[in-house]
């Protein structure tokens, strides 16, 4: 394993343009569940929200036919107050700093890559700390929906809906993001991809549009990227990236 760590080191350092791509494993652990996992928030049975499906709860659809459903599920699931970014966070912003880290593209919506430090975040799903109003567009603090009083969110402007500046399932990426994440990944000779199942579309095609020299995962569960990584490790994503020598 040693020599996998000296060779990751190698790369990483005679790499001109290193990328990270990033999931919800990242965050894990900082406390945050992932998706997808036995134990990660999909499989947080709620017996008010079992009639629904996981994707229908975090979808467009809920918000505009349910509201009252989707948002108990936001309150209850999606609140970060309190949590700190770990060390995976903390080394990606240190590489970045150091001159080796081009950027992140991160599917994760809670905004811990910048509270550790890192600049050039691409947040292609979003992020729960910020909110706005969809009537007149009114934008609102981070935990504006988590203490807002009553069922529903309300704008103090307009009375509308705010809403989470989040992805919904059955929306479009935000298309500034996906134009910068897009440039990286066709400008990076290394990628490293972090803490995802690649299961979420179109944000895992980001993965196959790689050209570059060198393909790094670093995933607890097999992905479909490990036939065509240089490297795969099954391991902390912390204690991967903790090897890096800055």
């Amino acid at each position: 394993m040693e020599d996998d760590y000296e060779r990751l080191n190698r790369i990483v350092h005679e790499s001109s343009h290193v990328v990270f791509f990033g999931g919800a494993g990242v965050s894990t652990e900082s406390g945050i569940p992932d998706f997808r996992s036995k134990d990660g928030l999909y499989n947080q049975h709620d017996v008010k929200f079992d009639r629904f499906s996981p994707e229908y709860l975090l979808s467009i659809d809920c918000l505009e036919e349910n509201p009252k459903v989707f948002y108990e599920f936001y309150r209850q699931k999606l609140n970060t107050a309190g949590i700190e970014p770990n060390g995976a966070h903390i080394r990606l912003a240190q590489m970045e700093k150091a001159g080796l880290l081009d950027g992140i593209i991160t599917q994760n919506i809670d905004g811990l890559h910048q509270r550790a430090g890192s600049c050039n975040v691409q947040e292609i799903h979003g992020s729960t700390l910020r909110n706005y109003c969809m009537k007149c567009h009114e934008k609102y603090p981070s935990d504006y929906i988590f203490k807002s009083a009553g069922d529903l969110p309300r704008c103090q402007r307009c009375n509308g809906i705010v809403r989470p500046d989040v992805t919904l399932y059955g929306e479009g990426l935000p298309r500034n993001a996906w134009i910068e994440s897009k440039r990286l990944v066709d400008n990076a000779d290394c990628l490293i991809i972090g803490g995802t199942s690649l299961a979420v579309q179109p944000a895992a095609s980001l993965t196959y549009d790689f050209r570059g020299r060198y393909l790094i995962v670093i995933n607890r569960d097999i992905t479909s990227r490990d036939s065509d990584a240089t490297l795969v490790f099954h391991e902390s994503i912390s204690g991967v990236l903790d090897k890096i020598v800055i």
